[in-house]
């Protein structure tokens, strides 16, 4: 069990996944910063990467997901802040590859292009799955 502090949020469209990973996380012992959106009345994906940029640099979650439709929009937006390294993905090899070669702190996730199994799979591999360093520090340094 953990007591890691993971930050979450989402848009409309991706509400309903971001409280069945809140759920998960809960039960996989992280605690949870839950950043809205606080249901499905339509709002503006760019606000809630805006909350999560600010989270995370605050503190005291240091990583995060994020959720819209498709996931593009809100990875977009929240790449805008320099200390976010927000990685789109759809498949649990690219959450893994995302922490090992690119130390992203923010894994977002497309509600309408993936199921709940896997959306969940794809979280659980992001926070399992430490930075390799190595050849990448030099890479990732130039984008902080």
């Amino acid at each position: 069990m953990t007591s890691e502090m993971i930050a979450i949020a989402s848009d409309h469209a991706g509400y309903e996944l971001k409280q069945t990973l809140v759920q998960h996380l809960r039960d996989e012992g992280f605690e949870v910063q839950d950043l809205g959106a606080h249901g499905t009345d339509s709002v503006d994906y760019p606000d809630f990467a805006d909350a999560m940029a600010d989270a995370l640099s605050a503190g005291p979650a240091q990583r995060g997901i994020l959720v819209c439709g498709t996931g593009i929009g809100i990875s977009i937006a929240a790449n805008r802040h320099r200390h976010i390294r927000a990685a789109l993905c759809g498949n649990t090899t690219e959450a893994r590859l995302c922490r090992q070669h690119n130390n992203a702190n923010v894994i977002a996730l497309g509600s309408r292009t993936l199921g709940q199994e896997v959306a969940a799979d794809c979280v659980r591999i992001f926070l399992a799955t430490a930075f390799e360093g190595g050849r990448h520090e030099r890479r990732v340094s130039k984008m902080s």
